[in-house]
């Protein structure tokens, strides 16, 4: 069991002098204040129904325990119980959250709805003579500080009824069980399995660890729901494990919390974050109606010559797959390559896909924005940066950031950057604003990879500082979002209410395949370094993106995981 050498916790009630009372994170607002929401459904009522399960989200805490390392070697966490829960809602499970960061989370609890009409929510196999939430039977203890000193925290399971799962922690800060009343469970046919996302605390040398969770499955089509709980364990836990700890299912056919379209023109409206290019960017973005109109080709494999696309792209092969049979290029005369390559700002606007997530709790507002063309790559060895000559580009590049909306408020929750071939998701606590609550997104040079702040960031060996310079500041280019838009696509919607340009639909790759003999390059390179800190060519080449060794048109955003699955990070 961990000593209190290495692992200090704090009772917020306690009396005990000898530590210095952590400092508590304070609360997150966004900047400017939420608008009224146009009128609508269910969205951004404070209340999301789930079928036979009504939930309200609960971001006021009382602060329980807080914890810190006497060495400094982690950042420690708080852990908090939910308060002003509202009459006939039930507490499901407490929250944590690191030390270093604003206090800006959420619980959920749960009643169950009153008046279900079976046809509508009742399409599953469900048992309706066992009620949606029960009490546990009693609780587990998972793990505690030092029990023989004050200050000490006690970590609990609940134990659900047969039938049922529990979907959060406890803590207290004395060994006596915790009352039965103090939350509920729930039937296990309104859960999903869910899984560790981000290490919220380790205790030092101790096996105690403390992480958030997600639904296993994630996608616009996917149903689970997270609750905002904690899970901590005293043993080894792998990513994909299946845990004691569930998230709920939503079982709302409909889903009534999701924005209409006038919402969804409101919520762009207000968070549409303005695109920042570099100043020395000469491959800037365009529509992609200029794209066609100003000489882009269609080629078909076995066919040498190109034909022109209509500007709406109607004669582009609609559907099937990415096969290889059709690409597109740039225009056949070196004026008119180049013209198209550096892009046309004036025309740029961003393609938004609309879509579920979280379970229908929370929207996606994917923004996608076109290219023409992406520029040879920055390579940077060292202090040595040396600009490629063709090593990194190709015809066309489909970028993407996406808002995350919650259906409970209509507040911006997160921000996911897209970054090549992956990205991050950053809290709106960690976001910079432009006006209001409109964030800024700085794209890359040549790359157009996304980023929250501005600066040079490296894609490779950051240890041995050898990979892709990624460089993005703000300049007099830039795209605002909330204005210069279009929606492409909200399925959920239904049939006839977003139209989905043709374009959208074409499924092979927007620009040619072709290789380079990247040895020449990469000699050169070799060339230019010191005797002592040269590697073989295998070894660059191990140490580069393979994007560098090749050009390849991407294929547009339907063709991409996250159409309609999750963003990947």
């Amino acid at each position: 069991m961990l000593g209190c050498e290495c692992f200090c916790w704090h009772d917020k009630h306690s009396d005990y002098d000898e530590f210095t009372p952590l400092p508590q994170p304070q609360p997150f607002s966004l900047p400017s204040p939420i608008p009224d929401w146009p009128p609508g459904q269910g969205f951004a009522t404070g209340k999301i129904n789930l079928g036979e399960l009504e939930v309200v989200k609960i971001t006021k805490f009382e602060s329980v325990w807080s914890c810190d390392s006497l060495h400094g070697k982690a950042k420690g966490a708080t852990f908090y119980k939910p308060v002003g829960i509202p009459d006939g809602f039930f507490c499901l499970g407490y929250y944590c959250q690191p030390n270093d960061q604003p206090l800006r989370g959420y619980v959920l609890v749960a009643r169950e709805r009153e008046g279900l009409t079976p046809e509508v929510y009742r399409n599953y196999d469900s048992d309706s003579d066992f009620p949606a939430l029960k009490k546990p039977v009693n609780y587990s203890l998972i793990w505690s500080s030092d029990l023989d000193r004050n200050g000490c925290g006690f970590f609990w399971l609940p134990n659900a009824p047969m039938g049922y799962k529990a979907m959060g922690i406890l803590v207290t800060g004395t060994p006596e069980e915790p009352d039965d009343d103090e939350v509920r469970c729930v039937r296990e046919d309104l859960t999903e399995t869910c899984e560790i996302k981000d290490t919220i605390h380790v205790a030092g040398a101790d096996p105690f660890q403390v992480w958030n969770m997600r639904p296993c499955k994630r996608g616009m089509c996917c149903k689970g729901v997270s609750v905002g709980t904690f899970f901590c364990s005293t043993y080894f836990v792998s990513e994909n494990e299946e845990l004691e700890i569930a998230c709920l299912k939503n079982l709302d056919p409909m889903l009534h919390a999701m924005p209409d379209l006038n919402q969804i023109h409101a919520l762009i409206n207000h968070y549409g974050a303005t695109v920042f290019f570099h100043p020395d960017e000469d491959c800037l973005p365009s529509s992609v109606q200029w794209f066609f109109k100003n000489g882009a080709l269609l080629y078909e494999d076995g066919e040498l010559k190109g034909k022109s696309i209509d500007y709406q792209g109607s004669n582009l092969p609609s559907g099937g797959t990415n096969d290889g049979a059709f690409w597109i290029d740039l225009p056949g005369d070196n004026n008119g390559r180049e013209n198209v390559k550096k892009g046309n700002l004036e025309s740029a606007e961003l393609y938004v896909h609309v879509k579920p997530a979280v379970g229908g709790t929370f929207t996606d507002i994917v923004m996608w924005i076109f290219c023409p063309f992406n520029g040879p790559a920055n390579l940077k060895i060292g202090l040595m940066n040396i600009q490629m000559n063709k090593l990194g580009q190709h015809v066309s590049d489909w970028e993407h950031f996406t808002l995350r909306i919650s259906n409970f408020t209509g507040e911006l929750w997160q921000v996911y950057f897209s970054q090549h071939s992956g990205g991050e998701w950053v809290d709106a606590f960690d976001l910079e604003y432009i006006k209001g609550n409109k964030p800024i997104v700085y794209s890359s040079r040549h790359g157009h990879a996304s980023f929250p702040h501005p600066g040079t960031y490296l894609q490779g060996s950051v240890k041995l500082g050898i990979g892709i310079r990624n460089d993005a500041v703000r300049s007099k280019y830039f795209v605002d979002s909330s204005t210069r838009y279009k929606i492409i696509a909200a399925e959920y919607l239904g049939d006839g209410v977003v139209t989905e340009p043709c374009w959208l639909n074409y499924m092979r790759e927007w620009g040619p395949t072709i290789v380079y003999d990247s040895r020449s390059e990469l000699d050169r390179i070799i060339n230019m370094l010191p005797f002592f800190v040269r590697f073989s060519v295998e070894n660059i080449f191990d140490l580069f993106p393979t994007e560098l060794y090749g050009e390849e048109g991407p294929t547009g955003p339907k063709e991409k995981h996250n159409w309609e699955g999750d963003e990947r990070c």
